[in-house]
């Protein structure tokens, strides 16, 4: 008698069903994705019990004729491919026929399908016991139902480690939630237990899409979000990201989509870890949503069974893509974009304005010799003031005044090779300088009236640590520490930029046992190697010699530092390990360069922090992660006061 034997279809159709279905939610997402699929404009979904009692999915879609449904059940029976170049460059969510054969192996399930050419509906139905498919007519307008009853009713085992219904129930909204993310051309209608949770309409426009997304991630997502829209070499990203002041405590709120499917890929996570490595505080996550739309040719989905991973023809395209396009929008996020945030969540008082802004503008602005603090107002400040002040608060941080700070050349000393930086445009000052005496009469309070900067004007300094501002939207409060060493960090890295990466020989050669495979690596990427700083050779099948490292990291733990970017090129095809390491040194330097606390500043020399805060890209953080200012709208402020009650 022979060993080996032919599993019976009801004993494979389970066993596919460990793969495909693991809880309600993969029923739910397998059925959803076959009505996208089937072009529905309009999805109801209602569950009872979690999903374990019943999971109904509608739809309007194109339907399925009635000698195809027997067939439908079968396993590896689908009308989406039907050849290997149609696998090649799957355009569909599904493409296995696996789902509701696998479904059905472990449910009791009942189809109902009606195509635009038939006059009636027809009705299948399939319980886990035989697997043999009964058909009646039945009445149903155009489209889907799909109802599934009993999960895991033959399969005692896989129902006991189903959770409580209402974490069962918060998995099944998540992945509505990630279908609704991924396909605005489609309305979706979630019920639990005959109570409506989600109603969403089909989002054609900018302004619905947004509103969806509000309704899905929480609308203080996309108040703080920066939108993008970038193409390059065949691909296209596009999407919401939200500011570094949005971070998140888990990664709960990323969603990545690659033509419409949503994906999680360590690829992926990683270019999007890296675009935001400056600017988030320790141990938090961004939040996202973003779509990469590629062609189905360069992609393979044909992964996971769940086909949730990914793998790009071209990895390293893809990330690179990723990667400059999300690093770009986060530098280019200035203020303004804060401040969409900020004024969006605070309440205003009668008319959209606060109480205390209808106060001032039901008063005319005060006069010379109205002040009853100073005993003066000073004049409208003319424009010319700050590019002199910018200039005379980096001489003055320069001539001591109580600050440890390293002169710009010992910190361009320390670089090896990077070029002082430029006195002009507020930059660094390599020798200290007496403030201009036309300072002495410049104006310390601009006028409030007309166009104004961003950040606004300084009216004070509190405790020799914070700077409080006054703009339109009301107080705000910088960290000029903070502030002031982001400002520094950015300049230290573009005078970096400027010129090639000064090695540095060591006067011993550095010997590392490694495996074969990390020594093959070091000498393909030989020249790679050569311009992060790293002469790395290969002296034998598992030993390498380091003969140059980066001069700037002379001091760096080098044998550490040699095998975390192997490991890097092992893992993600490229390492930024160079760049990580030294930009954490020149923050290290520009912590200790900035202006600390009880160091007294003049208002122009606030003024010129402010300016420059505006100027620099992620302005918003300090090279920690922390953020550098605060906006506290007048809304607030009336807030504390009770004013306009």
């Amino acid at each position: 008698m022979s060993a080996i034997k032919l599993l019976s279809p009801r004993l494979a159709n389970q066993i596919a069903a460990g793969e495909v279905v693991e809880r309600p939610a993969s029923v739910l997402k397998e059925l959803v994705e076959n009505a996208l699929d089937a072009g529905a404009g309009n999805i109801d979904v209602e569950v009872e019990q979690g999903g374990v009692k019943l999971i109904r999915v509608r739809d309007n879609g194109a339907g399925i004729g009635e000698d195809d449904l027997p067939l439908a059940l079968s396993r590896h029976a689908t009308s989406k491919i039907s050849s290997l170049e149609d696998l090649e460059a799957v355009a569909s969510l599904g493409f296995r026929g696996e789902a509701l054969a696998s479904i059905s192996s472990v449910s009791r399930l009942a189809l109902t399908s009606r195509t635009e050419q038939q006059q009636a509906a027809s009705r299948v139905e399939v319980e886990g016991r035989e697997m043999e498919a009964r058909i009646s007519p039945a009445a149903h307008p155009v489209g889907t139902t799909v109802e599934v009853r009993d999960l895991f009713f033959n399969t005692p085992a896989r129902r006991k480690f189903l959770r409580t219904e209402k974490t069962e129930f918060n998995h099944l909204e998540e992945c509505l939630r990630r279908q609704a993310l991924g396909r605005f051309d489609t309305g979706f209608t979630l019920r639990h237990n005959q109570k409506v949770v989600q109603n969403l309409r089909p989002a054609a426009s900018q302004l619905d899409r947004e509103r969806r997304i509000g309704a899905l991630c929480g609308q203080k997502f996309i108040d703080n979000a920066v939108v993008i829209d970038a193409e390059a070499t065949g691909l296209r990203l596009w999407g919401w990201v939200a500011l570094p002041t949005f971070s998140r405590s888990q990664a709960d709120l990323q969603y990545f989509f690659v033509n419409n499917r949503v994906i999680r890929d360590r690829l992926v996570a990683h270019a999007v870890r890296q675009a935001y490595r400056d600017v988030l505080y320790n141990n938090r996550h961004p939040a996202f949503v973003l779509y990469l739309e590629v062609d189905p040719a360069t992609v393979d989905v044909n992964v996971h069974p769940t086909k949730h991973e990914v793998r790009f023809r071209d990895g390293r395209l893809v990330h690179d893509f990723i990667f400059r396009t999300l690093h770009k929008a986060l530098a280019d996020v200035r203020p303004d974009d804060h401040f969409r945030g900020a004024l969006a969540q605070s309440e205003v008082g009668a008319g959209g304005m606060p109480q205390a802004a209808q106060d001032v503008a039901g008063h005319q602005a005060p006069v010379a010799g109205s002040s009853p603090f100073s005993g003066q107002v000073p004049p409208p400040a003319q424009k010319t003031w700050e590019a002199r002040d910018q200039m005379a608060f980096y001489q003055s941080l320069n001539q001591g005044g109580g600050v440890d700070t390293p002169s710009p050349a010992a910190v361009t000393e320390s670089v090896t090779g990077v070029p002082p930086m430029p006195a002009s445009s507020g930059g660094w000052s390599s020798a200290p300088a007496a403030a201009p005496a036309h300072l002495e009469a410049a104006p310390t309070t601009p006028s409030m009236d007309g166009d104004q900067p961003p950040l606004g004007y300084a009216i004070a300094q509190l405790h020799g640590i914070y700077i409080l501002a006054q703009s339109h939207q009301g107080m705000i409060v910088v960290d000029m520490h903070a502030a002031h060493e982001r400002i520094t960090y950015e300049r230290m890295k573009l005078a970096l930029a400027a010129q090639d990466l000064k090695s540095q020989p060591l006067l011993v050669p550095l010997s590392l046992a490694v495996s074969q495979k990390e020594a093959a690596l070091a000498e393909t990427h030989g020249d790679e190697l050569q311009r992060l700083g790293l002469l790395i050779e290969r002296i034998g099948p598992e030993t390498v010699a380091v003969r140059q490292v980066p001069a700037l990291l002379r001091g760096a733990d080098t044998e550490q530092l040699v095998r975390d970017v192997l490991a890097d090129l092992i893992e993600h095809g490229q390492s930024d390990r160079v760049e990580a390491v030294t930009h954490e040194l020149l923050g290290t330097m520009a912590c200790h360069g900035s202006v600390r606390a009880n160091r007294q500043l003049t208002i122009p020399e606030m003024n010129a922090l402010l300016r420059d805060m505006e100027a620099t890209e992620r302005s918003g953080q300090c090279n920690h992660g922390r953020p550098t200012w605060t906006l506290v709208t007048l809304s607030e402020l009336d807030k504390l006061f009770l004013r306009g009650r």
